[in-house]
């Protein structure tokens, strides 16, 4: 059977070089027509291509994969076979596509399994049992911090040693391109002022990953670094939308609630970590050392190029951030060995958010509150319009992708939502 990860393997299917899905990523995703219901997909160019159809066909029953499990409007039951299984399945698709056509010639089925991606719509991939959200970018924390706090106080005590999240609101996770309504709420316009309630005035995006949970634990067992990466799935753009006034007022003491439940936009296809794994880099240098249930051995970070856009209600946007998410602090391993060691559960379909991806010059700040610096510094937009924080009508896009000397390209995609008034 072909790997995926093979550099040298081409697609029969046309794939621009440009493209974040080359035979070397075959993501996951569901998607529908006005004539299909709903089914698992992986994409390959510009087209998605049907897996339910290839299984009816019988590609991937020596696999010992069910056909039905292709039918399913999530990719929970896909994920729960195993990492063995959707790893062959992946391995499998890339030998369907492959342009020597060796092993399985499926081409005289394209006009049956393969979809333009502009003429389907894609839906969540994963029903999401659990959200959290971690805070691990450090310049992030430190922006963040020196903004409310002072540059001397800029990072809580604890923050250098551990990963620091909260538990978020799942039902409001939404799939790329679905609308985000301004919320409303209470706010303090000024210090020691009687709140006032109304549309959230400073609303602002937060430039994030996200990864799925692959596999359960039980009640009351940790999950360690060395075994975290078991545990996932793959990983996805994900936009954590924030309400920075309403956030302000409520947050002491017990955190984000209406400020952040109110919508966060993923992006529909989940990347494997498979198709990640020629992008594998250390990330930052952490010191103090973390505690021995914290340590790491090997890299365990990811070369993932991110960037936002902001598109105004005129029309021509602009590029307001070039992150990327080898500069977060605590990695996934981490994040998820801290989320178990008390002995908390998991999921499958669960979602971990990264936090804000921030780095350490201006242009990569991941959210509007650094970029605009609090709203002392005003971006410029091509229409002649400033922001400080979004406005009513804005469209927020975000994309990421890894590339290498190879000249193979593994990308999210896109992650879009465009603001729409209060009611």
């Amino acid at each position: 059977m072909i790997q995926a990860n093979d550099p040298k393997i081409r697609s029969w299917v046309e794939v621009p070089s440009d493209s974040d899905f080359p035979i070397q990523n075959l993501p996951f995703g569901v998607f529908r027509t006005p004539g299909l219901s709903p089914r698992i997909c992986t994409a390959i160019g510009h087209y998605v291509a049907d897996l339910q159809v290839l299984a009816e066909h019988g590609f991937f029953d020596d696999l010992g994969v069910p056909r039905h499990v292709f039918a399913r409007p999530y990719l929970n039951d896909f994920i729960a076979l195993g990492k063995d299984a959707t790893r062959a399945v992946r391995n499998r698709i890339a030998d369907i596509l492959d342009d020597r056509l060796e092993d399985w010639d499926a081409s005289e089925l394209a006009g049956y399994f393969l979809h333009l991606r502009d003429e389907v719509q894609m839906l969540m991939p994963v029903k999401v049992g659990d959200y959290t959200d971690f805070y691990s970018s450090r310049e992030h924390a430190t922006n963040v911090g020196i903004m409310f706090r002072g540059k001397e106080n800029a990072l809580m005590p604890n923050w250098l040693h551990l990963p620091v999240g909260y538990h978020g609101r799942a039902s409001s996770i939404v799939v790329s391109g679905t609308p985000v309504r301004r919320p409303k709420g209470q706010m303090q316009m000024e210090d020691g002022a009687p709140p006032v309630f109304g549309p959230s005035r400073l609303l602002d995006f937060e430039l994030e990953m996200a990864f799925v949970i692959g596999r359960g634990s039980q009640l009351g067992t940790s999950v360690s670094t060395a075994e975290a990466e078991d545990y996932i799935f793959g990983m996805v753009l994900f936009n954590d939308w924030s309400a920075r006034d309403i956030q302000r007022w409520e947050y002491v003491p017990l955190g984000p609630f209406l400020g952040k439940s109110f919508a966060s936009t993923m992006s529909p296809w989940v990347v494997t970590l498979d198709a990640l794994e020629p992008f594998r880099v250390e990330g930052p240098v952490q010191s103090p050392q973390p505690l021995p249930y914290l340590q790491c051995e090997g890299p365990k970070s990811f070369d993932i190029r991110l960037e936002v856009d902001i598109i105004p209600q005129s029309g021509k946007g602009k590029t307001v951030c070039q992150s990327n998410f080898r500069y977060l602090y605590w990695s996934m391993a981490q994040q998820l060995a801290h989320h178990t060691v008390n002995g908390c559960n998991l999921q499958i379909g669960d979602l971990m958010a990264s936090g804000t991806i921030s780095g350490p010059t201006p242009d990569s700040f991941g959210s509007m509150l650094e970029l605009s610096w609090r709203g002392t510094k005003p971006i410029p937009m091509p229409d002649g319009s400033e922001r400080k924080f979004l406005l009513d009508g804005d469209t927020v896009v975000m994309r990421g992708w890894s590339e290498n000397d190879s000249g193979i390209r593994v990308g999210f995609g896109e992650a879009v939502g465009k603001i729409l008034p209060s009611l």
